[in-house]
């Protein structure tokens, strides 16, 4: 056995023990789950700076759009299967998906959105990065991919993510004050 089917069955054989965690990854599954921190996301970005968001959000899209298609277009050139394909004694909790797991999609677009909003804004890490990592770790629990296929796709995807913002910052109509920032803790602001 690998040490990548290892690592599979100790993530996924939690599957199935718990009715509450089986749900839970489940919905973190869905994409349906990202619709809410979307809107709260739009909301709080239109607050912060309306021109910013009228151009990076359509740009955010974009660039999800355009990591899921990546993503897609590698699957099918790796042809890796699926551990619910490929593993015949896996906890699969839902109907297995196409055949190629490698990289995960939703760990693509997941890191894409992550790392382009880490840029343009550092402080959402500690909200944004942890989900990435929770929705990852759910594709693994419920038997769709293997765990370096989600490694796999949060390296393309943040990569993708954060060179775009990179990009975007780079252009000088974008921002053109800085952000309010916040003393960091322990450190006392000179008055």
């Amino acid at each position: 056995m690998s040490w990548d089917e290892a690592l599979f069955r100790a993530v996924n054989g939690l599957a199935g023990r718990s009715g509450i965690l089986d749900w839970l990854a489940l919905s973190l599954s869905s994409p349906d789950l990202l619709w809410g921190p979307a809107v709260i996301l739009g909301g709080y970005w239109l607050w912060l700076s309306r021109q910013e968001m009228i151009i990076a959000a359509p740009l955010l899209g974009g660039v999800i759009g355009v990591a899921d298609f990546l993503g897609a277009r590698i699957k099918g050139l790796v042809a890796r299967p699926r551990p619910c394909v490929a593993l015949p004694d896996i906890h699969q909790i839902e109907t297995c998906g196409k055949a190629f797991g490698f990289p995960s999609n939703h760990a693509i677009n997941t890191a894409a959105a992550a790392a382009f909003l880490h840029v343009l804004y550092p402080r959402s890490a500690w909200i944004s990065w942890p989900l990435v990592a929770v929705i990852g770790l759910a594709r693994v629990f419920i038997g769709a991919h293997y765990l370096t296929d989600v490694l796999g796709g949060w390296l393309l995807g943040g990569l993708f993510g954060a060179a775009t913002a990179w990009a975007l910052l780079q252009w000088p109509r974008f921002r053109r004050r800085p952000l309010p920032s916040t003393p960091s803790v322990g450190v006392v602001a000179k008055q």
